[in-house]
């Protein structure tokens, strides 16, 4: 028997989420009303509100997460018990587009698939995540292939990217993609369990691309670092090299600057210790890099959506592929493993090793077995 998750209002979701540093600042619950808001990276819920049970909550992925009931709407199968979750093929691949390529993360995959979705007309809109002037990353809308490619890169700041699905108009008939991390991937994957008791715009969402994703740093803590090393807008972008690197990059106007990663880990947002899923399982197409190949990305294909835009890409020659050495997948799965264990064991210890598993607890018996892989 499924375990019944409670309804509950924005000041449970205060007191359950964001006074316990578990909030992971994907953006579910802001810009479908005006109390709740991100604020120079941070979660805000400006004013109180009386209500009983809200979208707020029941979105939020730190709330209660049915990994069985999620999966089986996504894929039609139970969440299964491998590192990787629910997969079709796993491959490494890039783009074969000059200008994706200049502006994109190492393969410039999910760039590519982007503007061959919005070319095909399978989507025409896709939430992506926008830094501004000073590289406080938030969600935005994109319409056309130039605002996508505009948009790639990574900044590793936590973003509130799903504000701006939430924030389309209701009675619209967009259709879009939303690329998002895991913790995003898993709002949207409880959107679409509740889809019958809470109005949302999950029904406008035809495409998912999930990113690999280890964790988030806290930005204004982050950036309250840089800034005493670099002007903040003469950076051009930032980039953490697959292993054995083990550094983190700052691309500014005056050359590059390296920073060890053991530093940066101090400004990681607390609630990533919780996060369990390091390939965005819920994705229809989940994207990382290559470790030790330099312009490839990994990917994974999970759903029959994504194989079949995947496909469309490999046959129009946007996209060019090759397998994944085994050696490359074998360190995923040992990555996505250790992450899965060190998430629960930090689950149970703030729990008191109480052994609840606290956010995870519809899913107890489904996730237990990790900790003894």
């Amino acid at each position: 028997m499924r375990i019944k998750i409670e309804a509950k209002g924005p000041n449970e979701l205060e007191t359950d989420v964001i006074k316990k540093d578990l909030c992971t600042l994907c953006g579910a619950c802001m810009g479908m009303c005006p109390y709740n808001v991100a604020y120079q990276g941070r979660p805000v819920i400006l004013e109180n509100c009386n209500l009983d049970q809200g979208r707020c909550y029941a979105f939020c992925p730190r709330t209660g997460l049915d990994l069985d009931l999620v999966n089986s709407i996504l894929f039609s199968a139970p969440y299964p018990s491998t590192a990787l979750g629910t997969t079709q093929a796993i491959l490494m691949a890039r783009s074969n587009d000059r200008k994706v390529l200049a502006q994109a993360q190492y393969g410039g995959i999910v760039t590519a698939l982007l503007v061959l979705a919005l070319s095909e007309g399978l989507v025409n809109s896709v939430v992506l995540t926008r830094s501004d002037n000073n590289k406080l990353p938030t969600g935005y809308l994109a319409n056309t292939p130039e605002e996508v490619i505009a948009c790639a890169g990574s900044n590793y700041a936590a973003a509130p990217t799903l504000e701006a699905l939430n924030r389309i108009p209701i009675e619209t008939d967009d259709k879009c993609a939303v690329v998002g991390v895991p913790c995003q991937m898993q709002a949207l994957g409880k959107m679409r369990a509740q889809s019958s008791g809470y109005q949302s715009n999950i029904g406008k969402v035809e495409l998912t691309l999930g990113l690999f994703c280890t964790w988030a740093l806290d930005y204004e803590k982050i950036f309250r670092f840089l800034r005493e090393d670099i002007n903040i807008k003469e950076v051009k972008k930032f980039d953490i090299p697959p292993p054995p690197a083990n550094i983190f990059q700052v691309y500014t106007e005056n050359g590059i600057k390296e920073y060890s990663l053991k530093l940066m880990r101090e400004f990681i947002r607390p609630g990533c210790a919780t996060c369990m899923d390091m390939t965005a399982e819920f994705a229809d197409i989940s994207i990382g890099a290559v470790e030790g190949i330099a312009g490839w990305n990994t990917v994974i294909i999970r759903s029959h959506k994504g194989k079949e835009l995947f496909e469309a890409g490999k046959s129009k020659g946007i996209l060019e592929t090759k397998p994944l050495p085994s050696e490359n997948l074998q360190h995923l799965e040992e990555a996505s493993l250790i992450k899965k264990r060190r998430a629960l064991e930090s689950i149970i210890k703030d729990t008191n090793g109480e052994a609840d598993f606290g956010y995870l607890f519809p899913s107890k018996n489904k996730v237990e077995g990790f900790l003894k892989r």
